[in-house]
């Protein structure tokens, strides 16, 4: 919770006038009622894990239906991830000579942010996912915990078995597209990218594109796994902890990234191109199709474990625990 007042208050500092942090030629300058609207629902953002963390700790936490605080956290996580993985990598390329600062394109855009900030803010962010991670966890295994024991290979099979290979391996598919674009963007191309951005492309901007592939590829097995269960004695968790955190990262964070674009997208040069518009929906696409696939999953896991063990033989379904409680 405390971590969560930097962000805050900087956002609320903004919102009544004040430019702590911002440059004089800053661009934010210019961001007018749209900006304020941004900054007040990113205050609602930030303001939503105080209340999750009030959640995963106090006892009526356990009252409130699953849905509203799981929902809550794979955007948390989706929006959170990527910060906490690629910011200490850009801050550990800047220290070794990188090159952060010098864009590799011709000429560079204006300062948007003091560097302070930057620190203070993301600092923040990591933080918040790495406690909010270790509550969810905790609270997760505590109340879902019989859902995901056991190994893939002991998965039978279901009546809606080829209904879920079919929607993984469309969320594979559909990975492939951002998949090839954040590869060509981490190989140096400037396919696809707007005029401003393939001017200003830095080490920060190698290592966030570099980030993003590794969620996709993360997200594809993940799903994979799950769906075809060839893997021998692989633990049950991995595949759901991969396909949790890709699909949170590629929904969340690619929606991020396409409503900041077109929130800031002021010059021509700096608007969104088509290849960029329909990689970041593309993204959202996959994501959503794999965390609908994990939802399906556990109903069926949490109706099974629900059953007496006799029904649970009969019907097919994995019961990882007859005697647990779904709640």
């Amino acid at each position: 919770m405390l971590s969560c007042l930097p962000y805050i208050g900087l956002k609320v500092a903004w919102m009544a006038g004040s430019r702590l942090g911002i440059p004089d030629d800053s661009a934010l300058l210019d961001g007018g009622t749209a900006l304020r609207v941004a900054n007040g629902a990113t205050v609602l953002m930030d303001s939503a894990v105080i209340v999750l963390a009030l959640l995963l700790t106090r006892p009526w936490g356990k009252r409130v239906p699953g849905w509203l605080l799981v929902l809550p956290m794979w955007v948390a996580s989706g929006l959170l991830l990527p910060i906490m993985t690629a910011f200490p990598v850009q801050m550990a390329v800047r220290l070794l000579g990188g090159g952060a600062g010098r864009p590799v394109g011709e000429g560079s855009s204006e300062p948007f942010l003091d560097p302070w900030v930057f620190g203070v803010v993301y600092g923040g962010f990591i933080v918040q996912g790495l406690a909010l991670g270790t509550l969810f966890a905790l609270y997760a295994r505590e109340r879902w915990g019989h859902l995901w024991q056991g190994r893939l290979r002991d998965l039978p099979e279901s009546p809606t078995a080829p209904a879920l290979r079919a929607t993984a391996v469309a969320a594979a598919l559909a990975a492939l597209l951002p998949g090839v674009t954040h590869l060509l963007w981490v190989a140096g191309s400037t396919a696809g990218l707007d005029a401003g951005r393939a001017a200003d492309r830095s080490s920060d901007f190698y290592v966030l594109e570099a980030v993003s592939l590794l969620f996709v590829v993360v997200t594809a097995v993940g799903v994979l796994l799950l769906a075809f269960r060839r893997t021998g004695r692989l633990s049950l968790r991995l595949p759901l902890v991969l396909a949790w955190v890709g699909s949170a990262e590629m929904a969340c964070w690619g929606g991020w990234l396409s409503v900041a674009g077109l929130m800031g997208a002021g010059e021509a040069a700096d608007r969104p191109t088509t290849v960029t518009t329909v990689t970041y929906a593309v993204q959202m696409l996959a994501g959503a199709l794999v965390v609908t696939l994990g939802a399906y999953f556990f109903a069926e896991r949490a109706a099974a474990s629900a059953l007496p063990p006799a029904e649970n033989g009969a019907t097919g379904a994995c019961a990882p625990d007859s005697g647990s409680r779904v709640s």
